[in-house]
Parts: C-alpha cells; structure tokens; sequence
C-alpha cells in the first residue's frame, strides 16, 4: 500500500480527519486510502445543521469527497449538506444507526453550485428571527413549550421546529398559523433539555464547554444514587447543569468509585469501641479513609480512620470484642470541624499594629536611652 505525503500530511488529512465537522460529530475514516474504497458502495453520510445526518445514494457517479457541499433529494425540493463519510466504512456507520442499506435512500444531485449556496445562506439568516416569532406565537396561543430552534431546508421551502415541553402539546393549531405567518412547509420535533443544552452550546461551571456540545453523541440518565455514592452534596443547584438536569459528569466517574468501594467496609456496619458507637459519615475512595460519626444522622464526634483499622475493627466486634478507641493508639486522626483563619484575612484590624509588641518595642526604646544617658554622665 502507497501512500503519497501532501504538505506534511498523508493522503487521509483531507477524508480521514478534516476539519470540516467538530470534534463530537467526526468520524475519522481509517478506510481511507484502501484500493476501491470508494466503489466499495454508493451510501454517502451527509450532514446538516448541528447534529442531523442523513445517508443518501450516489447515483450519478459523482467524485466526492469528505468536505464537499451538496444538494441532496428532500421532500419538498432539495436540502444543502456536507458529506461527512463515503465508502465502506458508511456501511459500518449506517448499520450502527440501524439505517439498511438496501432501503430506499434519497439521491445526491449534484455537488452545490453558487445559485444554490445564495439561496441556502438566505434561509439560513432567517432562522434566529423565525424562532423569535415563533416562540411568541407559542405564547399567544398558551401552549406549555419551548421552541429551542428552527433549522431551515437549504431551498428555504421548509423549516424544522426543535421544541421542548414536559407534557404533551396538541401543537396542531401552532403549524397552521406557522405555516401562514412563515409560508414554508412546517415540521415539529420535540427533544429533551439535554439535547436543546447540547444544541445551544456553552460553559459549564468546570470552566470548558459543556461536555453534551462538544463529544457526547448520546444521553444515558443520571441518577442521585451516583452522587451519593461519589459522596457530592446533595444540593440541587450544585447539581443540576445548564439544562436543569442532574449534571452528565455525575456518570464519568462513578465506575471507578464503584471499582474502589470493592476495597473498602461496607457503610451500614457500625464500629462499636469500650464506650461508644460509630456510624459512616464518609469516605473518601482513593486516599481509603473513612469518617464515622457518633451520630448515625449527625457529624458528630467525627473520627477519620484508614480502610485496614476499620477492618481490624469490624473483625474484632465479630469475635466479641471492642477496641478502646476508634483510631489507633498510636496515632490518631480526629477530623477538625472548624476552619482557622491562619493568614487573619478575615480580621478588620490586621493591619493595626499589635499592643503587645508596641509596649515592648517602647519598653527597650526607654531602655537604650538610659543606658545612654548613663554613659554620657
């Protein structure tokens, strides 16, 4: 196999990683490059605006090439895309989106030309306007919904309504009224806050881009047990992201939290000592420590202890037995309550000079000068 440098780069910079499609949506084609790749099939991936992606047959033969602009077959007239994957590796693509091959797919028709880019910008500089518009419209007619977005047809001829709404909307009225106002073929698709976040785009409170706007491709549901077991407060607003839903990144870990609990005590088993009982409070996985509490509700009395002590513990209360203390009597870790303020950020009066040291500092000054007094006599 051959292959050819082009400015620094092999023949696959242009099919295999271009820079066409952001990092969430691009599928590098490590097929590339293979002889008879692209007569392998005449499936081409194509991708509109955010994350729809349709897959159409190249009837006519037509040289493309991941990058190019198209116009491709809709219903009515025709839609502008970018090819985002040709050859056999769409076969791969369409059988993980459950898409068959030998169904009927709508036809490329050409590579677009400037008649059909004029036409697509001007629909295009409608959509922001037309989603204003609409969501008045919603209002006005008192429907519980949240149209997020509107995506136009490249010919302008038809125009999608992404919305979101918690119960169902007999949104029947709202397309008649749509379809006047705009007179355009009106198409409604509802998705869930996580998509609209994931469409919108911004910073989360990490400080990077949402993590749904930049890789995430699919929405698995967080649950409040995954924080729990992470040990995260349990406040709503910390929790929740952009959408107002549990944040994704509550799932990224948890199979590693998982993973290390295996290792640790299991938190319903209380430790019992000469004079007292302990409860879990809370654990932290990775350093393997863990804090009990003389209170099974309340941090009360904390005592932070290693993994291998609890263990110790938890053997010698199944032979009968109780320790003295919790921690070892060698060493022990109490768990401090209250914050220090070491640097005295916190005072009103740490710039003024210490009485203390003003006295003394008076005090040698008054006796430098009668030991001086006494030379000069």
């Amino acid at each position: 196999m051959e292959f050819k440098l082009c400015k620094g780069s092999c023949c696959m910079c242009k099919k295999g990683c271009s820079k066409v499609q952001n990092s969430k949506l691009n599928t590098y084609d490590w097929l590339c490059g293979v002889p008879d790749d692209d007569n392998a099939t005449d499936c081409v991936e194509v991708q509109f605006k955010n994350t729809r992606k349709g897959y159409y047959r190249n009837t006519s033969g037509i040289q493309l090439e991941k990058g190019d602009i198209v116009a491709v077959e809709a219903t009515p007239g025709h839609d502008i895309g970018t090819v985002t994957l040709t050859g056999r590796l769409t076969l791969l693509q369409m059988k993980k989106t459950n898409a068959r091959a030998d169904a009927e797919l709508k036809r490329i028709y050409r590579k677009a030309k400037q008649a059909d880019m004029e036409k697509y910008d001007e629909a295009k500089a409608k959509e922001h306007d037309t989603m204003i518009r609409s969501r008045q419209i919603a209002a006005e007619l008192g429907l519980e919904m949240k149209i997020g977005d509107v995506e136009y047809q490249g010919d302008g001829n038809k125009a999608i309504f992404y919305y979101i709404a918690d119960e169902r909307v007999d949104f029947r009225q709202l397309i008649k009224v749509l379809a006047e106002t705009f007179r355009v073929r009106i198409e409604m698709k509802q998705i869930g806050a996580r998509q609209e976040a994931g469409r919108i785009g911004g910073i989360g409170p990490c400080g990077r881009e949402l993590c749904c706007s930049c890789w995430m491709t699919n929405f698995v549901s967080v649950s409040t047990g995954a924080a729990r077991l992470q040990d995260i407060s349990m406040n709503p607003q910390k929790l929740a992201g952009q959408c107002a839903k549990l944040k994704c990144c509550i799932n990224h870990e948890i199979d590693t939290y998982v993973e290390a609990q295996k290792y640790l005590p299991s938190r319903e088993v209380a430790l019992e000592t000469a004079d007292k009982t302990y409860y879990h409070s809370k654990t932290d996985a990775f350093k393997r420590e863990i804090t009990y509490s003389t209170d099974r509700s309340l941090a009360v009395n904390l005592v932070c202890i290693p993994a291998e002590r609890a263990f110790d513990i938890i053997a010698m209360n199944k032979k009968g037995l109780k320790p003295l203390t919790l921690e070892d009597d060698e060493k022990a870790q109490p768990v401090q309550r209250d914050a220090h303020d070491i640097l005295g950020q916190e005072s009103l009066t740490r710039f003024d000079t210490d009485p203390v040291k003003k006295k003394r500092k008076r005090k040698r000054h008054d006796k430098q000068a009668s030991k001086t007094k006494q030379q000069e006599d």
